[in-house]
């Protein structure tokens, strides 16, 4: 089994083009000329596709009705008006930049559950190859009237530049307030006010079998909608074991990343983030990341301008019949400790390996996946309280969650100087391999840079590890250093094993 994000050279859902050619290479009985085009994608020219002034307003509002079923047997959605209603707040997000080519254009194989990434770049990438150009398409929705906007972190990941465009043909310059790569949400915020919004739900309240609709811009076609049946719900897929994604049989594909997931009534119940391909395409098999989950992150970014993930410490690993027996247990639900890290907040709790967790604040864990998502949502210092079977016996055992490290990229912090004093690198925190790998306690990954630092030297994938001889902990103590506007500043930097000191004159 493959899994593809939806996209290798872009899939998870964005559509990418390297180099000067066009953003799409689309067939030619889609090359139309721009007049014929703009005919026939006016209001105007089809009233029928234009949302009635009270929808719109209800939708700007963020209370719009939810849209009553077709009636008849197995009761169908009025899909029509599911997109007249909504169809105004889903956007086009636009990205370019620099990228170095991906494993499938290299001729390597790869991972078959699929997540575009138009503007990743590999971490190991740096040196003097700068990358091809590329540009890049997703999709997105608007969650607020003054423009603020859902998509998915690999869409804008290593974009210099992300433009919005909405479905009257108005496009705006994004800023892109935060970018969480745990969960694969990021925010952004467009200049604008009054606009159409969707309508959000409680994706709690879907079952298997139910209809869904989604609507992007598959390969750059914008304004699609798609439609299918939840397949399954709590989908925990390799390498993503924090988010229980919902699964549909809705054709999403490259450019759909981002886009809104509706339920049967109308509201977003989930964000359109990546397929299982074998090719690249669609086949049948599309995953969703709750709109709850979405919203958690979507609140921390807009507070902090990052988002904050729990860790308990522990390794897990599902039951099976045998493993439940031999523990005493009649069902083989929970999941199973088999290590607990050092210092850990599940070492500060008493967790011992051979614990079967079945709970956490009373929600259930079926499955090690569910624990991972619990744990990793809810923030750092809180206190969950997690039911045990140990011994053959039930235990209550409270713990106080510790800080995953490197969970998020802040994407807001590209400049890690205030304006006047521009340091010109992207930080991020070492992740746990990282710093096992590293073998460094504390430092600072350049995810990108520019300006100062670019011309003195530093490079991307060097790790900042001080600032004029203090260690460097946080992206804040870097900001803190600048904000006195130094004339120049010297960073020690970790390049391929070797240290060295780089002098980096702010702004000249």
């Amino acid at each position: 089994m493959t899994k593809h994000p939806l996209t290798v050279a872009l899939i998870t859902t964005g559509v990418l083009a390297a180099g000067t050619a066009a953003a799409l290479g689309l067939p030619k009985w889609l090359n139309k000329s721009e007049a014929q085009a703009q005919a026939q994608t006016q209001p105007q020219a089809a009233p029928d596709a234009t949302p009635a002034p009270d929808a719109v307003a209800v939708a700007v509002a963020n209370t719009s009705p939810a849209v009553p079923m077709l009636s008849g047997a197995g009761q169908t959605p009025d899909y029509r008006a599911i997109v007249k209603q909504s169809g105004p707040a889903v956007v086009g997000v636009m990205v370019s930049g620099m990228r170095e080519p991906s494993a499938q254009e290299q001729g390597m194989e790869g991972n078959p559950f699929f997540r575009g990434q138009p503007g990743a770049m590999p971490r190991g990438g740096r040196g003097g190859n700068p990358g091809v150009p590329f540009r890049g398409q997703g999709s997105g929705f608007i969650v607020s009237a003054d423009g603020l906007i859902l998509t998915n972190a690999h869409v804008v990941q290593g974009a210099k530049e992300v433009t919005v465009k909405l479905s009257d043909r108005r496009e705006f310059v994004a800023k892109v307030l935060g970018s969480d790569t745990v969960t694969d949400i990021a925010v952004l915020r467009i200049e604008a006010s009054g606009l159409p919004t969707v309508r959000l739900g409680d994706p709690r309240q879907l079952e298997v079998g139910d209809p869904v609709l989604a609507i992007g811009a598959p390969y750059g076609l914008e304004q699609t909608a798609t439609k299918g049946i939840v397949s399954a719900k709590g989908r925990s897929l390799p390498g993503d074991a924090v988010v229980p994604f919902i699964q549909t049989d809705a054709a999403v594909n490259p450019g759909n990343s981002g886009g809104p997931l509706f339920d049967g009534s109308g509201a977003v119940i989930g964000v359109n983030a990546q397929i299982y391909s074998q090719s690249g395409g669609f086949q049948g098999l599309s995953f969703a990341i709750p709109i709850d989950v979405a919203l958690k992150v979507r609140d921390q970014i807009v507070a902090t301008g990052k988002a904050s993930h729990g860790r308990l410490g522990v390794q897990v690993q599902d039951l099976n019949q045998d493993l439940a027996n031999s523990f005493g247990l009649k069902r083989a639900d929970g999941a199973l400790v088999s290590q607990v890290m050092p210092g850990s907040a599940a070492a500060a709790a008493g967790l011992q390996p051979g614990d079967v967790i079945t709970e956490v604040n009373g929600e259930t864990v079926v499955r090690a996946g569910s624990l991972s998502s619990l744990v990793a949502l809810a923030s750092a210092g809180t206190k969950v309280k997690l039911k045990v079977w140990r011994e053959h016996g039930w235990k209550e055992v409270e713990a106080s969650l510790g800080a995953a490290d490197g969970d998020s990229v802040q994407t807001a912090a590209a400049d890690a100087a205030p304006s006047g004093s521009r340091l010109g690198l992207a930080l991020r925190p070492l992740t746990r391999d990282e710093r096992r790998e590293s073998q460094l306690d504390q430092g600072l990954v350049v995810e990108g840079v520019s300006g100062a630092s670019e011309r003195a030297g530093i490079e991307r994938g060097d790790v900042l590890l001080a600032i004029n001889g203090k260690p460097v902990q946080s992206i804040e103590q870097v900001r803190s250093v600048m904000s006195s506007q130094p004339k120049s500043v010297a960073l020690l930097v970790q390049r391929e094993g070797e240290k060295l000191f780089v002098p980096v004159t702010p702004g000249g």
